[in-house]
């Protein structure tokens, strides 16, 4: 195995442009949890995995409760299924806690205002309510509870890996929070270990190849206990050695490199770029610090047969979304007949028409 076959592999594991999945939560299922910092971007990051998709349709699963977008795995928002929400916060909220504690305490929040704060969300949301940011920040603001300094943030993000709140439906536009016990009816419990070993899977099956220190990278687990989650589900993988690493991934029929050109335009925080330690195999080393920045930004990428060859930026206007390319290289002719098509395929998830503008 080379990059060039890593890459590839990746890009039907990821199940980018087809899928024999039907619904949004079946998609983000698969992936285990899928980042969700842009929260506009992640929706985008799903359809593009789910064809014939559009962004309402998603956006409908989002708002029913089907796919919840909340803070676990690392200290940022991930979108996950409803039925894996509770066991996944389980494993994975004390990791993100211990990161948290010191900027928690250097803002003058500890456990006795955490607890009051999570009451107030309780209290606030209870009877199905779904409330905007700045709706609760008003009840926090009347409850003499200082806001500034990114405190609400950090009052959010514990209520969130306490599993008192978790993502609402959208309301005029605008993101809520409501209450995780009256968003979901499934509650799926597992040991730690049974616990390791579904998120391993699900990763090394819809990221595979990938290499251990990918998997410490995505899921925020310890060396050990990702080693450990690793140990317990490698004999459902084949393996091989690529430049020192040991990659991990399931067989399948269809991923061998093609001739027949596929090009997507990736969304910001894309799993296909964000979940892995190592990024070479999509990104050359010198085309990386367009892609993203040292301070955690990762733009959206245009992935051609697996690898990244330019950043991309959108802007609604009306009725048509103006896509605007910029290319590491300039593009090979073989690639020019299919790249509207590509652009399309996002306009078509908007149901906007395109502009594209290629520089």
């Amino acid at each position: 195995m080379i990059l060039n076959e890593i890459a590839s592999q990746r890009i039907v594991n990821q199940h980018i442009g087809k899928t024999n999945y039907s619904t949004a939560k079946e998609v983000v299922a698969s992936m285990a949890a899928m980042q969700a910092q842009d929260f506009t971007m992640s929706l985008w990051a799903v359809g593009i995995r789910l064809p014939h998709s559009n962004q309402q349709s998603i956006l409908q699963e989002f708002n029913n409760g089907e796919i919840l977008r909340t803070h676990l795995l690392r200290p940022t928002w991930h979108m996950v299924s409803s039925d894996d929400i509770s066991w996944m916060l389980k494993l994975t909220a004390p990791q993100v806690k211990t990161i948290t504690k010191n900027r928690d305490l250097s803002l003058g929040i500890d456990e006795t205002l955490f607890k009051k704060s999570n009451d107030l969300f309780e209290k606030a949301l209870e009877g199905g309510k779904h409330l905007t940011v700045d709706e609760l920040k008003s009840v926090f603001i009347e409850a003499n509870i200082d806001t500034d300094d990114n405190r609400f943030y950090h009052f959010t993000m514990r209520a969130e890996l306490d599993g008192v709140i978790c993502s609402g439906a959208v309301k005029n536009k605008k993101q809520t929070y409501a209450l995780l016990a009256e968003r979901i009816t499934i509650r799926k419990d597992y040991t730690k270990d049974e616990a390791l070993s579904i998120l391993a899977e699900r990763y090394f099956t819809s990221h595979g190849p990938a290499c251990l220190k990918d998997f410490v990278w995505w899921s925020g687990l310890s060396t050990g206990n990702a080693r450990q989650a690793l140990e317990s589900v490698k004999h459902n993988f084949n393996s091989d050695r690529v430049d020192g690493e040991t990659y991990w991934f399931k067989d399948i029929d269809d991923g061998k490199p093609t001739d027949n050109p596929s090009i997507h335009f990736m969304p910001a925080f894309d799993e296909i770029i964000i979940s892995y330690r190592n990024r070479n195999a999509v990104l050359l080393p010198i085309n990386q610090p367009k892609a993203f920045s040292s301070n955690g930004i990762f733009h959206p990428v245009i992935i051609i047969n697996g690898h990244g060859h330019g950043t991309w930026k959108r802007t609604i206007k009306k009725d048509t979304v103006l896509i605007e390319p910029q290319l590491f290289t300039s593009l090979d002719k073989k690639h020019e007949s299919i790249f509207l098509i590509a652009a399309d395929e996002y306009s078509r998830f908007l149901e906007l028409k395109t502009n594209l503008k290629v520089k």
